[in-house]
């Protein structure tokens, strides 16, 4: 991996980490674009650059993680986080087999897409929920439980389920965004540790000095461009619901069959 192409995946894992629009599936279908061939180099960069993405939620959030007399704010974040730990751990083979298959990361795509062209007429109507207070203890289990579909179906994006899953719970659009960026501290730091160690393990020489500099710029920039993301998408999903992006995955994810069906990997 060269700095042209770590500097556009951080770019990419930066903007999708919290877009309803899958960065597994963005990163996933840019490598062979980018001529990037999987090795225990570029699988610790992108644990990496999602440990970046997820620090700016901290940063941008700061007040409501380090807010250590709202004590519910922490047990929700456990209890929303315990179903993807089972789900991850019972059906890791699954997951390792749906990452590698790009045609139904594209296929997942597509139909995450057409949900979220639907969600706001299915949802909106009868959502008022609108702080964080508002979140049961029971919301926030089903709100987990919906996470778990994004581990099941890579590529249907683990904000667009967390998302729906609040939505579903008479959440607003602004609180159900928030409280997947909140979710998503957990969830992704979690997994990324575990990758870490996985990667470390079986290939420790990953860690040398000649990668530093390709890790450091990876994860400055996935996490300035990650900041901006954020901000832009709590204002537009606010104002416009969630259909630009519906129509953006199932262009996204037509494009790539056409593209795998005219050069097969």
């Amino acid at each position: 991996m060269n700095y042209f192409q770590s500097l556009i995946i951080a770019i990419i894992e930066g903007i999708t980490e919290f877009l309803p629009i899958s960065s597994t599936a963005h990163m996933k279908l840019a490598n062979p674009l980018l001529h990037i061939t999987e090795t225990p180099f570029t699988n610790l960069f992108e644990v990496l650059i999602q440990l970046a993405a997820i620090l700016s939620v901290v940063v941008i959030y700061w007040k409501k993680f380090f807010d250590f007399k709202n004590i519910s704010f922490y047990i929700k974040l456990v209890i929303a986080i315990i179903p993807a730990l089972i789900i991850g751990g019972l059906f890791k083979k699954h997951i390792d087999a749906a990452l590698s298959n790009l045609t139904f990361i594209s296929i997942v795509m597509i139909a995450g897409g057409i949900i979220l062209l639907f969600i706001d007429k299915i949802f909106t109507t009868r959502n008022n929920f609108d702080e964080e207070k508002n979140i049961s203890y029971p919301k926030a289990f089903i709100i987990g439980v919906f996470q778990t579909l994004s581990i099941i179906f890579p590529g249907l994006s683990r904000s667009a389920a967390t998302i729906i899953g609040g939505m579903s719970q008479k959440l607003t659009r602004k609180l159900a965004a928030e409280f997947s960026f909140f979710l998503a501290v957990p969830t992704m730091f979690a997994a990324s540790v575990k990758s870490f160690w996985d990667v470390y393990k079986h290939n420790p020489e990953v860690i040398a000095k000649d990668n530093m500099s390709t890790l450091a710029i990876g994860g400055i920039v996935s996490f300035v461009v990650a900041l901006i993301a954020i901000k832009f998408f709590i204002n537009y999903v606010t104002k416009y619901g969630f259909r630009l992006f519906g129509w953006y995955r199932i262009v996204l994810g037509v494009s790539f069959l056409i593209y795998l069906y005219n050069f097969p990997q």
